[in-house]
Parts: structure tokens; sequence; C-alpha cells
């Protein structure tokens, strides 16, 4: 028999809606959904969305909704997560929206934090911090972190590089602002946040908090849709989803925004695929070095983004078509304890690379050069 609705809230309290798309989820998904129940926000549903799954999945989610009325279960062909979230938004009845991914946790305040918030300031949508649930414990990023200072009600103006918090789930969005946006997830391809979170901060007011409201489960069987870089399908879509994003920045014609969310956004990610350049097929790197060039090539170079040193030599190699260089030198850099070696004096200090690696008289000043902050 199907419990009554409970609620520790007033009726008048605003409704989350929650999407959760489920597929190959069933060793992580009880986590996951319990997690809801222990919200201290208590007003929510869940429509958590069986995206065909081939395994316990769905029948799990049966069961919570079979025990509890605010979760709701919609089983569909198998689309991707794309599809899986639009679907769940369809099914949305509350004021505002969140979407959990099937193997991750919210902490128990998470929703009465991000909601809060946003009932107090007006905002259309809310982002705050995330942890990494990795074996050895729960992690915030660095740069989680350093995005995350906190602010109410801001325009992307003030906080371009907030552009990097690419994430759905960190997130609540007022309703009304999701469908007046036209904001979906892309469907069938990967990487399908960053299009549409890009879109989010183009064009609605948002509050940053630091507060962590999110676990990220980092699986440590290989299996999750970000340990896939060395495919092509994976790189494919990762370009895709990095023209679409950057599509909606230069919709707006401000120069200022495009020029960080170029250099410090998209640039971000490029290191984890320069590490897959030394055993990748000649297809794959060909792919990695077109979409370099398309977005940094010429008068642009990675050697003015904010990629780490190294990175930026490694990515100016990637322009100059030099594979057997990029190679050694994230060989090398693989090797590495600790940061890489620096050697001259003053503003003339550059990355210290030895000769067997890579000889740095063939190449540019700029690509080895080391900034301010950078020098040891």
């Amino acid at each position: 028999m199907r419990l009554p609705w409970r609620s520790n809230e007033p009726a008048a309290e605003p409704l989350v809606s929650i999407v959760v798309p489920a597929y190959g989820v069933e060793a992580y998904l009880a986590q996951c959904l319990d997690s809801l129940i222990a919200q201290t926000w208590q007003h929510w549903e869940a429509i958590v969305v069986d995206d065909g799954s081939p395994d316990r999945s769905g029948e799990i989610a049966e069961a919570y909704a079979s025990r509890d009325a605010r979760f709701r279960v919609v089983h569909v062909a198998n689309g991707g997560l794309g599809s899986a979230r639009n679907v769940g938004v369809s099914h949305a009845r509350g004021e505002f929206l969140a979407f959990l991914d099937s193997d991750d946790v919210l902490p128990a305040s998470s929703l009465a934090v991000l909601t809060g918030s946003l009932t107090e300031s007006g905002s259309d949508f809310v982002t705050g911090s995330i942890v990494r649930w990795e074996r050895e414990g729960l992690h915030e990023p660095p740069w989680m972190k350093r995005l995350h200072s906190p602010g109410r009600s801001l325009r992307i103006a003030e906080r371009p590089e907030i552009l990097g918090d690419v994430f759905a789930w960190n997130k609540v969005f007022r309703r009304s602002f999701y469908d007046d946006a036209g904001l979906r997830w892309p469907e069938g391809v990967r990487y399908e946040d960053q299009p549409t979170t890009t879109r989010a901060f183009m064009t609605g007011t948002f509050d940053v908090l630091p507060a962590i409201v999110y676990q990220w489960r980092i699986r440590d069987d290989g299996s999750s849709i970000t340990q896939q870089r060395s495919s092509l399908s994976d790189l494919s879509d990762r370009w895709t989803t990095k023209r679409l994003s950057y599509a909606e920045v230069c919709s707006s014609s401000d120069a200022a925004v495009a020029e960080v969310f170029l250099d410090r956004v998209l640039a971000g990610d490029l290191w984890r695929y320069f590490l897959e350049i030394p055993h990748a097929s000649e297809e794959w790197w060909e792919l990695l070095r077109d979409g370099v060039r398309e977005f940094w090539g010429e008068p642009r170079s990675l050697t003015g983004s904010g990629l780490p040193p190294v990175h930026r030599l490694c990515g100016w190699l990637v322009e100059q078509e030099r594979r057997a260089d990029a190679a050694a030198l994230m060989g090398w850099a693989g090797s590495l304890v600790g940061p890489a070696p620096q050697v001259g004096d003053g503003a003339g200090r550059h990355l210290d690379i030895p000769s067997d690696v890579l000889d740095l008289s063939s190449v540019s000043p700029a690509a080895v050069a080391l900034r301010s902050d950078e020098i040891r």
C-alpha cells in the first residue's frame, strides 16, 4: 500500500521537482534516493526516469514509489542522459526544478540551502559547490571552491568564470525561468550539461553559494561518461558541446565574457585529453588537433590560456601538429613527482624541459614562459 504524502514543510512552501535519470545504477540508486528522503526540505517530488535500464534500476525505483508518494517513475526506451532529463522535466510539477544523477548523493541540507537562497533573492537559479566522492574520501575540487565565492542576484558579466561550473546537478532552477529561457538538454551527445548551463548563466540572474550541495561519485570501475576520453566518440562529443556552448556565449555580444570563456573555461579540461596523446589512434589525434586549431588557432594560441604551464606548452605543440613531441612531453610530465622544473631569472624564467624530451630551441618562447604567479 502506498504511504500518504509526508511533508515537514507548510503547504505554502514551494515544491521542488527533482529529475533523476536512471540507467545501469542498481548498485547506487537506493543510496541516491535515500538521500532525497533524508532532506531537511521535505516538500519535493522526484521523477525517476528509467531510461531503458538493463538492470533492476526500474524495479528499485518502483519499490520506492510504492512506499512514498513523492516518488514517481517514468519508464522509457533508452535515449541517453539528455533525453531522460527532458522527459523528467515534462512530468515535473514544482515551482523549482533540480537534477540528481542516480549514482550520486545529496547532502541532507542541499535542497533547503539552495531553495532557501532562491526564495530570499528572487534570482532565476542558484548554484552551490560540490565534492568528488572517491575511494579515499570526499574532496572539494580547488577550482570549484574558487568559483563559488558567495554572491546574490548576479549577472554573468560580474562573474564570467562561473561558466566553468558546467554541472546540471548542483543547481536549482526557478521553473518559470527554465521554460522562458528555452532550456533543454542536448540529446544523443555526451557532456550535455555545458551548453544548457551556459545558456542559463548567459540569460538569467543567479546566486552563487560556497556550501557543499552535492556529492559526485567517481566510479572505480571506469564506467562513467567522463572516464572514456580516449575514445573517438567521446572527443567528438566534447568538441560538439564546446561549439554549442561557445555559440551561446558569442550570441551575447559581450567580448570580455567570450574571451574569459574561451581561454579559461573551454580550455580548462584539455589537459585531460592531452594525457591520451601518447597512446591514442591517429584519427583521434587528428580530431584533437583540428579542434584545438579551430578554437585556438592563429591569431590565438593556448599559450595565452588558463592552462598550467606544461599543458600550455603541450597545447602549442598540438597547434603546431607536433604529435611526437607532445607525446614525449606528456610522458615526461607524467613521470614527475611535483611541479615541472624551472630555469632562468626574473621575467625570463621558463619551463626546464630535458633536451631528450623536447628541443626548446624549436619552441616559441611564449610556449614555455611562466607567469609571475607560477614562478617558484
